[in-house]
């Protein structure tokens, strides 16, 4: 299983202002240019973190995005789940456009089910707060000061 580059994103994003100091902005300029993501596709992801009230942002010249919730409060599962349109892992997975003549006797979509299960509750037991025990350490890697 593979997660979107979107879904990525929006982690580092969460991950960057959840390590800024506290009552500072991140602008949306100085998180591309750390992790390498286009404005434009950027733009996208802050808005639907936005959307789902994990980041506020604040517009204008001094601008920028800051976390609406406390880390220990954004669950990582939650955040995967909505950044991700799907999770159809084969062609069985989606009804609608499931053509193999052998998904009624074939055992590997439920082993691919109950792995994708497992990695969701796996993700589900870990919060913003958890990928940060080591601020100090991303915070000089993303050049935080």
């Amino acid at each position: 299983m593979r997660l979107k580059k979107y879904t990525d994103y929006a982690l580092r994003v969460l991950i960057y202002t959840a390590s800024i100091p506290e009552g500072e902005l991140a602008s949306k300029k100085e998180i591309s240019y750390i992790f390498h993501i286009s404005e434009n596709h950027l733009g996208k992801i802050i808005h639907q973190l936005n959307k789902l009230e994990l980041i506020e942002t604040v517009r204008g010249r001094s601008g920028g995005v800051k976390l609406a919730k406390t880390p220990e409060n954004i669950n990582i599962g939650y955040v995967v789940r909505a950044m991700e349109d799907d999770f159809l892992l084969l062609e069985c997975f989606d009804r609608d456009t499931n053509y193999c003549v052998i998904t009624p006797a074939c055992k590997l979509r439920h082993i691919l089910n109950n792995a994708l299960h497992a990695f969701l509750e796996v993700i589900d037991q870990y919060t913003l707060k958890d990928l940060l025990s080591n601020k100090d350490e991303l915070r000089e890697l993303m050049d935080i000061t």
